[in-house]
């Protein structure tokens, strides 16, 4: 099978150059009308990368988006964030052009640089969700996210002054504010989704301790947990604050110390045995670890049951 390489877009022109649109107004942030772009008409599949942030709010899509590896969930969801240097790919069905509406603001790094958003934009989870689920707007929330990328729009293109990129860059992380709320909002009320995924979570985590895989690899890693959920640790741990308030580290320590009180309470197992069966190479960390949870030693849990 052929190996197809990603276009790699530098800059917000080469992006504009590629979609055959005319040149961006600004060189480092640009706002996009989809039905201006012609690109795709004919062609079956595009592999992109770019080295800027993209914020997508697609309607009427008839295509299909793979980022990285995982297909980006259009059912509902009309809002989508991609960061700098991640692969993603436009499908469109045989026979089809490619149809979609709404709006893209693209934003290159070099623009938020000096500027308190250069650091804080990397806090946003969902630019670096691995399975993607896109962000499902109501219209009166469709709306507000419309006239922020308008605002930006009309603040690039009237005349630049000292002004210009303090009220672009406030634009900005208010859109970024808004998103991160709707995304909480879309956690808590797809419950069956979510809860099915903290089900899967916690029979994964049963199934590795009930195993010896904990003696051969020790304790699983978050990124190993997600990846056999098929989502990114960012996803994961997101989903489990807003549904739990801890982390997949600490969903990982609990069912560890639900096994070690097993272990301390119905068998004779030494503490280092115990220690060695939960995967840790050394007793002592595995103390710690237990009495930072229990506030109580191993020892001390054990004789409480004589």
């Amino acid at each position: 099978m052929k190996n197809i390489h990603p276009h790699r877009l530098k800059t917000i022109a080469d992006y504009h150059q590629f979609m055959e649109i005319p040149q961006p107004e600004h060189p480092l942030i640009s706002v996009i009308d989809f039905e201006s772009i012609k690109r795709m008409a004919g062609e079956k599949a595009v592999h992109l990368v770019l080295d800027f942030y993209s914020i997508a709010l697609k309607r009427n899509f008839n295509g299909q988006i793979k980022y990285g590896q995982q297909v980006y969930d259009f059912k509902e969801g009309i809002m989508t964030f991609m960061g700098p240097g991640q692969v993603f790919k436009i499908e469109v069905a045989e026979g089809e052009e490619l149809k979609h509406s709404g709006w893209m603001l693209l934003v290159h790094p070099d623009y938020l640089w000096n500027t308190p958003l250069a650091n804080s934009i990397k806090r946003y989870e969902y630019f670096g969700y691995a399975t993607n689920e896109a962000l499902h707007l109501s219209p009166k929330e469709e709306g507000m996210i419309t006239g922020i990328m308008q605002n930006i729009a009309q603040e690039y293109r009237s005349n630049i002054d000292a002004f210009s990129q303090p009220v672009i860059i406030a634009q900005i992380e208010l859109l970024l504010t808004y998103a991160e709320r709707f995304y909480h909002r879309q956690f808590i009320t797809r419950k069956i989704t979510n809860h099915q995924v903290l089900h899967r979570l916690e029979a994964l985590l049963t199934e590795y301790f009930n195993s010896n895989i904990l003696v051969k690899s020790g304790l699983p890693s978050v990124q190993s947990i997600a990846d056999h959920l098929n989502i990114s640790p960012n996803y994961l741990s997101g989903l489990l604050k807003t549904l739990t308030g801890q982390s997949t580290q600490q969903h990982i320590h609990d069912k560890l110390i639900e096994k070690a009180k097993e272990k301390l309470s119905t068998t004779d197992l030494s503490i280092s045995e115990i220690a060695y069966d939960l995967g840790f190479e050394h007793s002592q960390s595995f103390s710690k670890l237990f009495k930072s949870k229990t506030n109580l030693s191993p020892l001390a849990f054990r004789q409480s049951f004589n």
